[in-house]
């Protein structure tokens, strides 16, 4: 009964303005029902094979974000129930979703990933080719796909100066496109901050953290 407890005590923690997405890649179906039945709906998940055996199986209420990096041939096999995609870094992948979606008759909420971290293995788009995205013709051409939002991820490291600064640039980008008069859209969702760095980006202006092992305890890969 850990999990129950877990996301129960970490909940009374978060201000009220604040999404949790309980992170529950590479953990059971039961550790996912427990922390379900306390009345949690947001799981996300890292791998679309993983997500979609968690979905056939669980509840059809809960909201499945796909925060992992996504590769444009694994849009299909999820397109039919994700909720939100966190970590969308092209328009390629844009092009994908909307097409998947239009299958399934849903319009799919995006947010765009924007590089903020110094690490070469982190993902993600500049300021510049998100702009270009969102002024190109193709993109306002995409009807079954809604831009809900931006998400970054910080550096991996103890400097909390430089996360701070990573995450305060995100903030200031996020608020210049909801300042763009050119964009006939408003961003709501800044998803950033995980379970080593949710407190920093939180008083950084995010509304939306992604936490597992604080509710699920650590996890253990299987390569």
């Amino acid at each position: 009964m850990f999990v129950k407890q877990n996301i129960i005590e970490f909940k009374k923690t978060l201000p009220k303005e604040i999404t949790l997405v309980a992170v529950s890649k590479t953990k059971p179906i039961s550790d996912i029902q427990e922390a379900y039945d306390t009345g949690h709906r947001i799981f996300g998940e890292n791998k679309v094979q993983e997500m979609v055996q968690k979905y056939k199986v669980l509840p059809k209420d809960i909201e499945w974000h796909m925060i992992g990096h996504l590769q444009r041939n694994k849009v299909k096999y999820m397109a039919e129930f994700v909720n939100l995609i966190h970590g969308v870094d092209s328009l390629k992948t844009l092009k994908e979703i909307n097409k998947q979606a239009k299958h399934h008759d849903r319009i799919i909420n995006c947010l765009l990933q924007v590089r903020i971290a110094q690490e070469e293995t982190k993902f993600g788009l500049t300021h510049n080719e998100i702009e270009e995205i969102l002024n190109s013709e193709e993109f306002k051409n995409f009807e079954n796909i809604r831009i809900t939002g931006l998400m970054g991820m910080a550096s991996f490291t103890s400097d909390k100066e430089q996360v701070t600064h990573e995450f305060q640039s995100l903030k200031d980008f996020f608020n210049k496109l909801n300042n763009n008069k050119f964009f006939n859209f408003q961003l709501s969702t800044l998803s950033m901050g995980m379970s080593g760095d949710y407190q920093i980006a939180i008083a950084n202006g995010s509304n939306m953290i992604r936490v597992g092992s604080k509710i699920f305890g650590e996890r253990n890969y299987i390569s």
